[in-house]
């Protein structure tokens, strides 16, 4: 029995470990070493697509198991990074009798990015670009956020409509029909890829900017920004596109 060719699937049980981890410490209300967990799953996840197509070795199994691992590491992992910071913050007097029960809402990430992950399963419009959010962004982006812990986010009692009104948000976004970019290259030219070389060049300066400024934290901090620029580029893109 060859063993290259459960190679790809090991490396995706790599990716739902990650994920399992990320969501212990998230329970625990460890969001930076959750976020970093997360980080590992993501770099797991690229990995385990690469290594089956350079030994040939795909199967629909391992896309399967690729979807359900995607879920845990980047759907339930960060969703439960948001349900234990709902469940610490402050809240207005009049809200503050749902406490046990609000912090819930977060898990509706969870479920979209499902949603998410069965849709791309089944969408073959998707091979060069992404239509709607992918799940490691809006991880991604909800880790860094409450890693980040801006003052917007957490001082007001107020700020726990900011993050319901994000929840709704950024699911809306794992289904829409937003075409985004994706940082895949046919030719390594800057000439058709001037948007993707700009954008990695942002990234990079926005990471060494936030690891200069905050040390390696700032590398976890720095990402919820990075995503964000990320859609609304792609938003500025597609709306340009229309006219």
């Amino acid at each position: 029995m060859s063993i290259k060719k459960h190679i790809p699937n090991t490396i995706t049980c790599c990716n739902l470990i990650s994920g399992c981890i990320a969501t212990s410490f998230a329970f625990g209300g460890s969001p930076k070493l959750a976020l970093l967990w997360i980080i590992i799953g993501a770099m797991f996840d690229f990995f385990d697509g690469m290594s089956a197509r350079l030994l040939h070795v795909s199967s629909p199994i391992g896309k399967e198991l690729d979807s359900l691992a995607d879920d845990v590491t980047f759907g339930v992992a960060p969703a439960t990074i948001v349900f234990s910071q709902l469940y610490v913050m402050e809240y207005p007097s009049f809200l503050e009798s749902l406490r046990p029960v609000l912090p819930y809402a977060a898990f509706i990430i969870a479920a979209f990015s499902a949603l998410r992950l069965a849709k791309f399963n089944l969408d073959e419009r998707q091979s060069t670009s992404f239509i709607g959010v992918p799940t490691p962004a809006n991880a991604l982006f909800w880790g860094s956020l409450i890693v980040f812990n801006p003052e917007w986010l957490t001082v007001h009692s107020w700020s726990v409509f900011t993050i319901l009104a994000l929840i709704l948000i950024t699911s809306y976004l794992l289904v829409c029909e937003l075409p985004l970019f994706a940082l895949k290259f046919k030719q390594w030219s800057f000439k058709g890829n001037e948007v993707k070389y700009v954008f990695i060049a942002f990234t990079v300066f926005v990471l060494a900017l936030a690891i200069v400024s905050e040390g390696a934290i700032g590398f976890l901090q720095a990402w919820w920004l990075i995503i964000l620029v990320y859609v609304l580029t792609s938003l500025f893109l597609f709306l340009k596109k229309k006219k």
